[in-house]
């Protein structure tokens, strides 16, 4: 039967959400609290450059495919992709780096390059990987709505128990000893949100993501994907609504009778939230709200980030589209997010240059950059802080390039800890939700429906499947399922 159905927040799960409740047949308004849609993946222009705000890679193609398929479309009816060719540098020092290239057959000489008999052990964990990758993504991702145990358990799931109480860390220590390669094949999984020695091994899907099918970008950024899914929602007959915060859920006989926005109560048959899902359980009375304080203080999250928007009025020498800065220790950074939170004393971070691949990003002649810090979340966020990190920034990235930047930096804006908690309700001013920790996987993440309040629900980066673009957009489509069920 129609139902008349509300979306809290416009972040990927949410666009994704309302396009397949649409194609179901339901009535579908969706309330954003800023003034443009996206959530974190917006977009912003300023002084002839032009910034996405949050996401950058684009791994994992065959969602956004499988995504538009399901509406009969192609990717290429809303917008072009190109394989960047090298996907990515890795840092080291000034003269040291790697270049991540588009192919594993190419991966695997440079690995073995570097480390005599690591180019087979590499095949043979992209292999591994791979299998991973089918079990974990094709088979599993989009059959998880994380109810049950029972969903984690398959003839292919009970063959690969191991990886499941073994880590990233150990499988990658086991088999390669050079402490660059260990980085490289580390790295991926800062996408779910958590250190490799506590991420599962079964994860390593995320390394065929990344070396097997590889990096892409979207010719005008992932505010393409932003356009394209809204564009095919108000297709289907989704409303679109900006500067719409909402105030408040309104429970009657633990039915979402309606919510309160611009001081208006308005009603709907259910209510779905890809808002913050501690945020949003804030809106209702206290006796509704399924998890507590301490829950939420308990929880391992992933970290929030110190992110700069850069234009230079000059090309940058040494540096590609996307790249990564891991000249200091990775543990010391990783132990003083999770373990001791703190401001990084020494921090990597990471760079990304659009107007590499996409000349229009910047003025002629000139480079757009984006800068990430990972940090702890709940930090003092200040100015002070920020210049001082933005200043590490420069003088690494300086040294990296051997140019003078600092004179030709004509446009600079920061986001960071409070920013996160302001604009997106993020809890403790989280960039990626909850880490995808063993005991944080399927059912052990928040509950996508409300034990409490009949006809609500959740999608999003705080419920399942977890953190990332490709697991948003995949949070949409299991929520839609179970509210058509």
């Amino acid at each position: 039967m129609k139902k008349n159905i509300a979306i809290i927040g416009s972040g990927f799960s949410s666009l994704s959400a309302a396009c397949y409740l649409a194609k179901s047949g339901h009535k579908v308004t969706v309330y954003e609290k800023n003034d443009s849609l996206g959530g974190r993946a917006r977009q912003f222009k300023a002084k002839g450059f032009t910034f996405d705000m949050g996401p950058s890679w684009y791994w994992m193609p065959d969602v956004f495919e499988k995504f538009f398929d399901d509406f009969d479309k192609k990717v290429g009816d809303y917008y072009q992709i190109k394989k960047l060719n090298p996907a990515y540098r890795v840092y080291f020092d000034k003269k040291e780096y790697i270049d991540i290239d588009n192919s594993i057959e190419k991966i695997i000489l440079k690995f073995e390059e570097i480390e005599k008999g690591s180019g087979e052990k590499l095949r043979r964990f992209i292999n591994n990987a791979k299998e991973n990758y089918s079990i974990g993504v094709t088979d599993m991702l989009y059959k998880m709505p994380g109810l049950s145990p029972l969903e984690l358990i398959s003839l292919k799931t009970i063959k690969k128990i191991k990886l499941f109480i073994s880590t990233i860390r150990k499988e990658v220590h086991k088999e390669f000893k050079n402490p660059k390669l260990r980085s490289v094949l580390e790295f991926p999984v800062l996408f779910l949100g958590a250190k490799a020695s506590n991420t599962p091994a079964f994860y390593s899907f995320m390394n065929y993501a990344d070396f097997g099918l590889g990096t892409f970008q979207p010719t005008n950024g992932f505010y393409d994907l932003v356009n394209a899914m809204v564009k095919l929602g108000k297709s289907l007959g989704v409303k679109y609504y900006t500067n719409k915060p909402v105030c408040k859920i309104n429970v009657s006989d633990s039915v979402a009778s309606s919510i309160e926005v611009d001081k208006k109560n308005i009603y709907y048959d259910i209510i779905l939230s890809g808002a913050d899902y501690n945020h949003t359980e804030k809106l209702l009375p206290l006796k509704f709200r399924q998890y507590s304080d301490k829950y939420w203080e308990s929880r391992v999250f992933a970290p929030s980030s110190l992110l700069f928007y850069v234009g230079f009025n000059k090309k940058l020498k040494n540096v590609l589209h996307h790249n990564l800065f891991f000249d200091t220790d990775f543990d010391k950074h990783a132990k003083e997010i999770y373990d001791e939170p703190q401001w990084p004393s020494d921090p990597l971070f990471y760079a990304n240059f659009t107007s590499k691949t996409n000349l229009k990003t910047a003025p002629a002649g000139c480079e757009n950059a984006f800068f990430l810090i990972p940090i702890a979340t709940n930090l003092k966020d200040t100015p002070k802080i920020r210049d001082k990190y933005f200043n590490k920034v420069i003088t690494k990235l300086e040294a990296f390039t051997g140019q003078n930047l600092d004179e030709a930096i004509i446009y600079k804006k920061s986001f960071c800890v409070s920013d996160f908690k302001r604009e997106y309700n993020s809890y403790g001013g989280n960039a990626y939700g909850l880490a995808n920790t063993l005991f944080q996987t399927a059912f052990m993440r928040p509950n996508i429906k409300s034990k409490l309040v009949s006809n609500l629900f959740f999608c999003g980066q705080l419920t399942v499947p977890g953190p990332g673009v490709p697991p948003a957009i995949v949070s949409g489509e299991l929520v839609s399922n179970l509210i058509n069920k």
